[in-house]
């Protein structure tokens, strides 16, 4: 292993902040930084020695890659984490409009939205990757949270809690309970895990993930963030009444002054469930 690559790990290793997915992806991210910043002519790097010219030549070779946008504000999320953690944050630039890196358009014109069928559940063979899906569909989780949950924690009658340690950032957020069907998912959850959680007691979270993944791969169920896709898309219609755009539902620049009120108090409904800061990224799963 090159001096940088062993170093960024150490880095990583040395500094668990925030939830295991967003730990696990930086150091992901990180590694690949080291082998393209090898690649593209710089030799002989350490974890101390980043410098602009590193910077640039790494968002350089992505624009020139056609990199899509949001995975290069990713990977400067992760260059930039490591320059604060050896001092070095004056060497890479505040904003990305200094490189040249587009905005993001949060917004999308074809649905990502899944379901799972009971049929498709039932070739799933392990009962709590099948009740991680379930939860996945009745509260639009993401994956690690559904792994992590624990029933008893997290059910608070009228609504779900979710804990920081299970969720991307590491915020807690609450899901109201609405429907008989997401209380018939979480009574099954409390009669499968008891106290504990979703993991069963004799496998951690990274060997529950790898079940997981197997699981859903072997049965043809590929994508399951389109769950929460769905969640987002039934919200909208629970709260406006009319389907989202991308849905077949009209635009928002058609919508009369009172529904365009109702579409932005529901999107902002909508961010709060899914766990996200930015009204602006509802775009991503309603359209717009």
């Amino acid at each position: 292993m090159r001096g940088l690559n062993h170093q960024l790990k150490q880095l990583c290793r040395h500094n668990r902040e925030r939830s295991f997915g967003t730990q696990n992806r930086r150091e992901r991210e990180l590694t690949l930084i080291a082998n393209e910043l090898h690649g593209i002519g710089f030799r002989g790097m350490n974890s101390h020695s980043l410098k602009p010219k590193h910077v640039e030549g790494l968002v350089r070779h992505w624009l020139e890659k056609e990199v899509a946008t949001g995975t290069i504000k990713n990977r400067m999320a992760a260059v930039r984490w490591w320059a604060r953690k050896v001092n070095r944050q004056n060497v890479v630039a505040r904003s990305n409009d200094f490189y040249g890196i587009a905005n993001r358009i949060f917004v999308t014109g074809n649905s990502k939205a899944k379901s799972v069928s009971a049929m498709q559940l039932e070739k799933v063979r392990d009962v709590h990757v099948r009740m991680s899906l379930e939860l996945q569909q009745a509260f639009g989780l993401r994956r690690e949270e559904s792994i992590k949950f624990i029933p008893n924690y997290a059910d608070q009658g009228d609504h779900i809690v979710l804990k920081p340690s299970w969720t991307k950032g590491g915020k807690a957020r609450t899901l109201p309970i609405r429907t008989p069907g997401q209380r018939d998912v979480l009574n099954r959850a409390h009669m499968l895990a008891g106290k504990g959680s979703l993991i069963p007691s004799h496998r951690n979270y990274v060997q529950q993930l790898r079940i997981y993944m197997g699981h859903t791969q072997r049965v043809g169920l590929s994508k399951m963030h389109g769950l929460r896709h769905s969640y987002a898309q039934q919200r909208y219609k629970e709260l406006t009444g009319r389907k989202a755009p991308v849905a077949g539902g009209p635009a928002t620049k058609s919508l009369a002054l009172r529904q365009r009120a109702l579409d932005k108090k529901a999107r902002a409904v909508i961010s709060r469930e899914l766990g996200h800061n930015r009204s602006a990224v509802t775009g991503v799963y309603l359209g717009r």
